[in-house]
């Protein structure tokens, strides 16, 4: 049989550009070359699709302060017709698309949605689901009409409450208070987040924030434990068991997670109680379907201390996925081994294309 043609897309315009090019080289080194011949395009921070040599996308990457993009490629030209994916001298052969990308314009249903039009099948939550996994205040609605518990938060407006602190500082005392948490609704990786204390520092936290995002949210910082669940699948989903982050920081920060190497502690198959453990994988699945998610997710959990409460704090729909995040070692623990996973992930992607494949784009009235 010939081999799958895998193409990775890596990099991008976000805040997150350099995670993505760790994540993919981490995917890019365990997937099987028995069944899979792959590509790799890395999106340059200028928006540039670069055709690059798996063997040196990445310049630096054990050096998470210093990693780049290699970018040093041959540039990608699309057509809307097949073959979609061009350089000036050939075409790129591809079945399915692995994208690792996190963030903007690549986890937040924008290139989801290219693809769809493109009709080219792809790893991951399709581009209604990601954007809502995106949105982490329209998500929270979704979350809350499933019945799921979400901590108290206020979204603001750049447009319509930047020009207005003292009002929006009022606001934020009044109705959520200190300490809270200030981060932009549409990003991850802690950028651009920040733990509150008191008055004096919500105005440069919000600031900070409304520099990666328009819209915000302030939520209550609440005494919890942060715990995460793993899901795979389409229509049926596989909950992993638990982990734990133990932050070693004030709180799990960008620092914390990626340039600190002593940030946090990742307790992968955390002990909880087993009522509790149950309870939270159920809230997992339910927050999973409440987006529309398909393939895979990391459900991201706040457990209050004292009340023992699972509070849903966000489903990432391209969580990390070097060998040593959370996603893939929760999976790891569960039975599914990290090459396991890949091929999994392809699998679910290529099922989905085919269903709806199927469907018509055309409308004839049924003969009778």
């Amino acid at each position: 049989m010939d081999r799958i043609k895998v193409l990775v897309l890596c990099g991008g315009r976000s805040g997150e550009h350099e995670i993505s090019l760790i994540s993919a080289r981490s995917v890019i080194s365990a997937i099987r070359r028995d069944i899979y011949d792959v590509a790799v395009i890395g999106i340059d921070k200028n928006g540039r699709w670069l055709l690059l040599d798996e063997r040196d996308f990445v310049i630096n990457p054990d050096d998470p302060v210093n990693v780049r993009l290699n970018t040093n490629g041959v540039e990608v030209l699309f057509s809307p017709v097949p073959p979609h994916f061009r350089t000036r001298d050939s075409h790129i052969d591809v079945d399915v698309i692995f994208p690792v990308l996190h963030g903007t314009y690549g986890e937040d249903g924008t290139l989801q949605g290219m693809l769809e039009m493109l009709g080219v099948p792809y790893v991951g939550a399709n581009h209604l689901a990601s954007a809502i996994g995106m949105d982490k205040e329209v998500s929270k609605r979704l979350f809350r009409e499933a019945g799921l518990d979400v901590v108290k938060y206020i979204a603001l407006h750049f447009e319509r409450d930047a020009s207005c602190l003292n009002h929006v500082c009022d606001r934020v005392e009044r109705e959520i208070g200190f300490p809270c948490f200030v981060k932009p609704a549409n990003l991850g990786s802690s950028v651009g987040t920040n733990k509150v204390h008191n008055r004096d520092e919500l105005t440069p936290a919000l600031l900070d924030a409304w520099q990666y995002d328009l819209k915000i949210l302030v939520e209550e910082a609440i005494n919890a434990r942060e715990i995460e669940c793993s899901l795979l699948g389409n229509s049926s989903v596989l909950a992993s068991c638990l982990g734990e982050i133990v932050p070693r920081h004030e709180f799990y920060s960008y620092e914390a997670k990626y340039l600190d190497p002593n940030g946090a502690e990742l307790i992968i198959g955390v002990d909880v109680e087993e009522g509790l453990a149950r309870r939270i994988q159920d809230a997992a699945k339910r927050a999973f379907e409440a987006i529309g998610c398909e393939g895979m997710a990391r459900a991201d959990f706040l457990v209050d201390k004292e009340k023992g409460i699972p509070y849903i704090n966000e489903v990432n729909t391209i969580p990390g996925f070097t060998k040593i995040s959370m996603y893939p070692k929760l999976l790891e623990k569960s039975g599914i081994p990290y090459h396991e996973l890949i091929d999994r992930l392809i699998k679910l992607a290529l099922e989905r294309h085919e269903l709806k494949r199927r469907l018509k784009t055309d409308f004839k009235r049924a003969s009778r």
